[in-house]
């Protein structure tokens, strides 16, 4: 049997971009069960729907985070992200480092050394060379990545 949710359009994107509320059905304001233009599935619309339910008709901050399914201190992360990146400072960001942060520039030199020694050095024998060397723990795949992209650059 297929789930409604794994061929709805718009889910599917929702849950691409990480935009999908993560308890739905606890939003309960009023404009979210009137028509199709404001879904309770979607995150963004919901967090901008209950800044603007605080600020422009005064709802307070507590009734409006539970009512939108969400607690007050998210309240507060939204507006502050909101008042700081507009609109923008709604969508969710990515998580975890930004780049290969244990990649550092001794590191990727010691692993040109030892490919050019060694160039059939796979990426998990460098891993456990670096690991050796360094005392850091770096997966292979990060490696690979980051060797790709020197490749590119170059």
């Amino acid at each position: 049997m297929v789930d409604a949710s794994d061929t709805d359009p718009k889910l599917l994107e929702l849950r691409k971009r990480g935009a999908v509320h993560p308890r739905p059905e606890e939003v309960v304001d009023e404009l979210f069960a009137s028509g199709e233009f404001f879904d309770r599935r979607d995150a963004v619309q919901v967090k901008y729907e209950m800044l603007r339910r605080a600020r422009v008709d005064g709802i307070p901050v507590t009734r409006v985070s539970r009512d939108h399914g969400y607690s007050r201190p998210t309240f507060y992360e939204a507006q502050a992200a909101f008042e700081r990146d507009g609109l923008a400072g709604l969508l969710p960001r990515k998580r975890g480092p930004r780049k290969a942060h244990k990649l550092s520039v001794a590191v990727m030199e010691f692993v040109s050394e030892l490919l050019g020694e060694r160039p059939s050095l796979k990426a998990a024998d460098l891993a456990k060379e670096i690991h050796q060397r360094f005392d850091i723990c770096v997966h292979a795949r990060s490696i690979e990545r980051a060797l790709e992209g020197k490749k590119r650059g170059s």
